[in-house]
């Protein structure tokens, strides 16, 4: 496919992943690099040595100049990552890695989310994303492909997230922000470290009327760490998050007529049964550490979350739903060196365990929104344990073999308590083995080959188990597991102060899960096989002590290799809701202080909406702009004010496509031009 160029891409090419090597001028640069370690693989080991597609962002690419409010801000720099939904709250952003997830009508799908160690992805393999706080957030890494081996079940890719504890951050800050569509969000931070105890508080609200009818959202998230040292390089440390969503509108989806007489309007039927979610969640962590147990390092870790839910959703029938969700959960993991004759070998071993309780029922709603009958109610439960080992063997001081295998169990169980039309219990147990080998050869000291290969597994969802004949499980639905291989390749050019990164992947899945719609609701069917095979580029380039230019281009093939249905057959088909080409790109210059600017192009390819391939999402460029300075006012305080344009040219575009959707609703009209703006008091 060809690719146009807007006439600012020249001026724009770049891509937000800073290089995961330290930001100095090119002399310094030429000099020495700090090392950068890398632990979402588990066996923490720095970049170069890593036999994987990682990513990492650091606070300036997460924080600086954006409304903190969404994933997308910061994964939109990271290659092989494509975020769909960033204005609709009640359903959630949508998260593809390598084309895993992309299947999911909200919410997260078949990826790994955690969180300062705590899995937000259940045990069933869906994931949250309504309690992240990235005005906390100091770090994120992507692992970008299958991870079944790390993580177990829904691994086909990695999202870590790491916030403040207090130790690099001391002092507080008020955040206020304002912009288009009726967005204001207040934040308040504080932090700091006094002896052994360290902490870090984080309490921001959210308002947003949205671009489109029916589209506002409310919202209130605190963030908050503990950490006390206790001595003979141990650690404790306490966690709270809560979450408080009272309110979340859902403007659905249009057809093509209906986005002719407005973009801005939402489906009649979410405005007729008021289409919204309400959420209240809390959570609670405490996590020890130990770096000198024994001759290795011990980290044990635990969590309790609780979260009420309650939806409605935008079409007459069973459309009222909610739960009521106990989730909990454990690990513990060694780490620990040794030699192995006259080799090094670092290796980790643990076990997690989580296990979630949803107590849900779903009433019937009349075309005047009136709530009627309950027509379904069940206890869904969902254990998951694994155990797992992974090591590092160096070979030489280049070369070094990487290995890794877990065991999974994932027991699913349905306990029917509406039997007006029979006991629809059941239950579902898998036993997966998932394995990993690796080699990374770093043939110079900034620059690293390496390839891998390894198998995952994802089970169906609760939400993806359901029986569009009825209640309980679908006895035609089964997992879905993958083949993944790898090669890539990284490292800095020191003269030319250039980062690069490439990756070339392939990807076999068998018995893929596809949405299909009925009667309004998604149900879930497996696909045959498919493949995903693609590039990704991640270039960076220092060209002058303020100007930095970098680019991240995605080039792939997402199709069905094998899928029939009895009225259809699909073969060789491209899976609907992925871009095939996407193009992100960053020039930014920095000035005295805290003085900045960044242009951003984003190029996102054509999508298909549907399992035939009939319905398509054309290709769009955006450009977007930031601006922000900083002044001193005195010897702690400090003032920062930042301005934000998304979608300067006004294009016309989708934020969301939804996958084979029923009346021909797929699309989900994106805002125009938006500003926001904000002013932030450090001190």
């Amino acid at each position: 496919m060809k690719i146009l160029l807007p006439p600012t891409f020249f001026l724009a090419s770049a891509m937000g992943v800073q290089p995961v090597l330290a930001q100095t001028t090119p002399d310094e640069q030429a000099v020495t690099l700090a090392p950068v370690q890398v632990s979402a693989p588990r066996l923490a080991r720095e970049l170069y040595a890593t036999p994987a597609a990682v990513s990492t962002l650091g606070e300036d690419e997460i924080q600086r100049g954006q409304q903190r409010v969404r994933l997308d801000e910061s994964l939109v720099r990271v290659p092989g990552v494509f975020v769909q939904n960033r204005d609709n709250f009640a359903q959630g952003q949508r998260i593809a890695i390598r084309g895993f997830g992309a299947r999911a009508p909200f919410g997260v799908r078949g990826i790994t989310v955690r969180v300062d160690g705590i899995p937000y992805t259940l045990p069933d393999g869906q994931a949250a994303l309504d309690a992240i706080d990235l005005d906390s957030a100091e770090r994120i890494e992507v692992i970008r492909g299958p991870s079944s081996v790390l993580y177990g079940n829904a691994a086909g890719g990695v999202i870590d997230i790491t916030t403040a504890d207090g130790r690099s951050d001391p002092g507080s800050s008020v955040r206020v922000e304002a912009g288009s569509d009726g967005y204001q969000k207040l934040s308040l931070q504080n932090g700091g470290q006094n002896g052994d105890w360290s902490h870090h508080v984080s309490l921001s609200g959210l308002n947003v009327d949205g671009y489109r009818e029916q589209s506002s959202t409310e919202k209130y998230l605190l963030n908050a760490k503990l950490r006390r040292e206790l001595g003979s390089e141990r650690a404790l440390t306490a966690i709270v998050n809560l979450l408080d969503n009272p309110r979340s509108e859902d403007p659905g989806a249009l057809n093509a007529r209906e986005v002719t007489r407005g973009r801005h309007l939402a489906a009649p039927n979410s405005v007729a049964l008021d289409a919204h979610q309400n959420v209240d969640q809390q959570l609670v962590g405490l996590q020890y550490e130990d770096l000198s147990a024994g001759p290795g390092e011990l980290y044990v870790k635990g969590f309790y979350a609780r979260r009420d839910f309650e939806q409605q959703l935008p079409y007459v029938g069973d459309s009222r739903l909610g739960y009521e969700r106990d989730y909990i959960g454990g690990s513990a993991e060694y780490h620990h060196a040794i030699e192995l004759g006259t080799l090094p070998l670092d290796y980790v071993v643990g076990v997690d365990v989580a296990r979630q309780e949803d107590d849900r029922f779903r009433n019937d709603v009349s075309g005047a929104g009136a709530v009627g009958e309950q027509v379904a109610r069940e206890k869904q439960t969902a254990t998951a344990t694994g155990a797992f080992a992974q090591g590092d063997l160096g070979l030489t001081d280049r070369l070094t073999l990487s290995l890794g295998a877990r065991f999974d169990r994932v027991e699913l169980e349905v306990d029917d308590r509406y039997l007006d039309d029979g006991d629809q219990s059941g239950d579902q147990t898998f036993n997966e083995w998932s394995g990993s080998a690796g080699l990374s050869y770093r043939y110079r000291p900034q620059h690293q080959v390496y390839l891998n290969t390894g198998t995952a597994f994802e089970t169906p969802t609760f939400a993806e188990f359901a029986n569009p004949a009825g209640g309980g499980f679908n006895p035609s639905v089964e997992p879905q597991k993958s083949w993944n291989r790898e090669v890539g390749l990284r490292g800095y050019v020191a003269p030319l102060a250039l980062d690069y990164d490439l990756a070339l992947f392939s990807v076999r899945v068998r018995d893929e899960l596809v949405p299909f719609d009925e009667g309004g609701r998604t149900f879930y069917q497996n696909a045959g096989n498919t493949d995903r095979d693609g590039m990704e580029l991640a270039l960076g380039w220092q060209f002058l002590d303020q100007w930095r230019l970098d680019s991240a281009l995605t080039l792939a093939r997402y199709t069905f290799d094998e899928f029939a249905t009895p009225t259809a057959n699909f073969d060789g088909n491209r899976i609907p809701g992925l871009p095939e080409q996407t193009w992100i790109s960053q020039l930014t210059w920095e000035g005295m202080g805290e003085r900045f600017a960044t242009l951003e192009t984003e190029y996102i390819g054509d999508l298909l909406a549907d399992n035939a391939n009939e319905v398509e999402a054309d290709s769009y460029w955006l450009v977007n702009l930031r601006v922000g300075d900083g002044w001193q006012l005195d010897e702690r305080s400090r003032l920062n004010a930042f301005v934000g344009l998304r979608n300067v040219f006004d294009r016309e575009h989708y934020s969301n496509v939804r996958l084979n959707g029923t009346f021909g609703r797929y699309y989900e009209p994106a805002p125009g031009r938006s500003v926001y703006g904000g002013v932030e008091l450090t001190f």
